[in-house]
């Protein structure tokens, strides 16, 4: 579904993506993890056409992505949920939920995605006409995946979901994901949290300064003592 070839991004003088390389099945679920810094967003911001590549190729299902605008990208099925949820505060759930689906022509199928992710997350139907910036947290996060649901994707990519959340919410977000990914979206996971990725995952990427190091199943990577200590540290601990 998803192709990255040797993909190079520099800011300024310095590469941030090194040449790395990864595929995305259709019905899987991928994960790319590491440590910050070590170049998980700027590939997804590259996939996505916000960052432009220095050199590497990018294709959807055969078709080359770069030089692409961001907007066609979301129009043939890739949304992007970004690090920091980045939902529109002043705006209320319901308002953050239909600009989801802004590029959309098939307004009457709208109404029942908005039934589906009211679904998912109960708790935004709950708080439908709440200015989104008075959500907690959690429901902020949720709100973020579900406006990318809106959007209909094929190919859903998600920024860090976990980040800045208490336990029991990332158990209920990675319960989504997994949701989401067994009503037929293929996903690609980028996270520091590790341990709740690969255990996620169907296929994980370890990615180090830039550089792909490992690729493997999800499980085989979270067992594996040598990535445990040299590139996930405690985020692998039972």
């Amino acid at each position: 579904m998803l192709k990255v070839e040797n993909l190079v991004v520099a800011y300024g003088g310095i590469e941030a993506l090194k040449g790395i390389s990864l595929e995305v099945e259709e019905g899987k679920i991928v994960t790319l993890v590491g440590a910050n810094g070590a170049g998980k967003s700027t590939a997804l911001r590259t996939i996505t056409g916000l960052v432009k590549p220095k050199s590497g190729s990018i294709t959807y299902n055969g078709v080359n992505l770069l030089n692409m605008k961001t907007q066609d990208i979301v129009k043939m099925g890739i949304t992007l949920v970004p690090e920091g949820r980045r939902i529109f505060p002043n705006l209320t759930v319901l308002e953050n939920l239909k600009l989801g689906a802004f590029f959309r022509k098939d307004v009457n199928n709208i109404n029942n995605d908005l039934d589906w992710v009211y679904g998912l997350f109960p708790r935004l139907k709950e708080r439908n006409w709440q200015m989104a910036g008075t959500l907690s947290g959690g429901e902020q996060q949720m709100l973020a995946v579900g406006r990318a649901l809106m959007s209909k994707p094929k190919l859903m990519m998600m920024d860090e979901p976990s980040l800045g959340l208490a336990p029991l919410i990332v158990k209920d977000i990675f319960s989504i994901i997994k949701e989401i990914h067994n009503q037929g979206v293929t996903i690609l996971l980028v996270e520091q949290n590790a341990n709740a990725a690969l255990h996620t995952a169907d296929i994980g990427y370890v990615i180090e300064t830039g550089q792909i190091k490992l690729r493997g199943e999800g499980r085989d990577l979270l067992n594996n003592d040598e990535i445990k200590n040299a590139y996930l540290g405690e985020n692998v601990a039972n």
